[in-house]
């Protein structure tokens, strides 16, 4: 299958989707598709059934009787028979499907299908039976059903524990955001800088940047306070709402309120259960539920401290979310009015700096160190990235380490290949580097990790002094990254 010109990279999914469509063995197989909104999935599937021959149904939010009215349309439209179709029931619509199969592999997609699961939850149960290894409409079909939804709570929970579609399927993919590297090249951004600053506003999701801004991209570093001003933060665009909307979005989220609150607390800076429970004045037992139920929706991500593994930190998966409670929920009433935006960006760009800005940086560290950093360089493969803290018993106090790479174990202990301190607005000195040195030597008193071959790691947004660079010259364990690293563009 010839991927469309006009879809941007995708080129891992698009080789899963080729793959498992135009797979030549008898029987029809399924496969599940999810992904958060707006990260292109209608296009990538309805792409896939064009060059295919396929046939394509989105779902929308209706009755169970309607739906069936719909995709029996839809697929008198597909198949043009002597008489339309009129299905009955699923277990009708379920092998009108599969005999689309008949002859060839054939890509049948069902998007949005948490829709129809929600209007008829025995919908899962009616595909299990449809796809039993030995029944004739099965064994005599290739089609290639695929089920796609953007409730990732529910599609989730799919393919998991007792669910009856448990063992069914033949393909899982997962449609993420463009990583930061992606992102810069999908918003025409050169300039590493204003690259990560664009990022830590709408990430890496395709749509904000080709429906929701128009195409509207910063021209240069000069001109990126103007385009939060009249993107982000303007009230005619889709983007100034779509903090909120993507909340409202997930059919496991009822009462939004608690919910809201729980994001706002992360936003705040407040990245513990303890921290979280003091911010809202509640028991920490008492978020426990809406922190699960922000985790499997996808918007919450929960990282373990790599020295402390009972105390995990939380942060906001999607950028623009974070925006939203860190920038703008604060002063909603005040953006919702015209021409409000400047006074408004002008008195935040403080606090954007800090509770915006520094994080996710740091996170892009974290993921140039999993994901872009060369083996050889931090002295191993890590199996693990992650931060934590370290504890001093001598000075009773713990250290904060934004980057710490682990190994695979080969022994007794893992190796520690890399920690590393990240910083978007200092310039790393040679006090950085020692404190880093000491942390090393913290770490492996403590007889956890090894540390023999311990890369020390300075992450800088702002550059690094004359001693700094003089100290990673002279000795080879000491690595400094600037922005242009990170972007793989040096």
């Amino acid at each position: 299958m010839d991927k469309p010109p006009e879809m941007f990279d995708r080129d891992y999914e698009w080789s899963a989707l080729t793959r498992f469509i135009t797979d030549e063995q008898p029987g029809a197989s399924l496969g599940v598709v999810s992904g958060r909104r707006r990260q292109g999935k209608t296009f990538l599937l309805d792409a896939a059934c064009r060059a295919a021959g396929g046939f394509y149904f989105g779902a929308t939010e209706a009755a169970d009787a309607e739906s069936l009215r719909r995709i029996s349309a839809s697929l008198t439209a597909h198949t043009r028979p002597a008489s339309p179709h009129h299905f009955e029931n699923w277990f009708e619509v379920v092998d009108a499907l599969l005999a689309l199969g008949a002859q060839r592999p054939v890509p049948v997609v069902i998007d949005e299908f948490p829709y129809l699961a929600k209007a008829n939850p025995e919908l899962p149960s009616v595909i299990q039976e449809a796809f039993r290894p030995l029944r004739d409409q099965r064994t005599a079909s290739r089609a290639r059903l695929l089920l796609c939804g953007s409730a990732l709570s529910f599609m989730g929970k799919l393919l998991s524990g007792n669910a009856p579609l448990r063992g069914r399927a033949g393909l899982e993919l997962l449609v993420r955001p463009l990583d930061y590297r992606l992102a810069a090249d999908f918003w025409d951004i050169t300039d590493p800088h204003l690259a990560l600053r664009v990022n830590a506003v709408v990430g890496g999701t395709p749509a904000y940047r080709r429906e929701f801004a128009r195409g509207d991209s910063p021209t240069g570093p000069d001109d990126f306070d103007d385009w939060v001003v009249r993107t982000v933060l303007n009230p005619e665009t889709p983007l100034f709402r779509e903090g909120r909307y993507l909340l409202a979005e997930e059919p496991d989220l009822r009462d939004t309120t608690l919910y809201l609150s729980v994001l706002a607390a992360v936003a705040d800076g407040n990245a513990t259960r303890g921290g979280m429970a003091g911010y809202l004045e509640r028991k920490a037992t008492d978020i426990a539920h809406p922190i699960n139920v922000l985790e499997d929706a996808g918007l919450l991500h929960r990282d373990a401290d790599v020295f402390r593994d009972n105390r995990p930190t939380y942060r906001i998966a999607e950028p623009l979310i974070r925006f939203h409670h860190a920038i703008m929920r604060p002063v909603w009433d005040q953006l919702e009015r015209p021409g409000s935006a400047p006074r408004v960006w002008q008195a935040s760009r403080r606090r954007f700096a800090g509770n915006v800005l520094g994080p996710h940086f740091e996170q892009v560290c974290r993921d140039w160190t999993l994901h872009h950093a060369d083996p050889d360089l931090l002295g191993g493969l890590p199996a693990r990235v992650g931060h934590g803290t370290v504890h001093d018993p001598k000075a009773r106090t713990g250290h904060e380490i934004d980057v710490a790479a682990i190994g695979i174990a080969d022994g007794t202990k893992p190796p520690m290949l890399a920690i590393g301190e990240a910083k978007w607005n200092d310039i790393i000195g040679i006090a950085h580097i020692e404190r880093l040195r000491a942390i090393r030597t913290l770490i492996g008193h403590a007889g956890r990790y090894d540390t023999t071959h311990t890369r020390l790691v300075c992450f800088s947004g702002a550059g690094f002094n004359d001693k700094a660079r003089a100290a990673a010259h002279a000795d080879p364990h000491i690595l400094l990254v600037d922005l242009h690293t990170l972007y793989g563009r040096t």
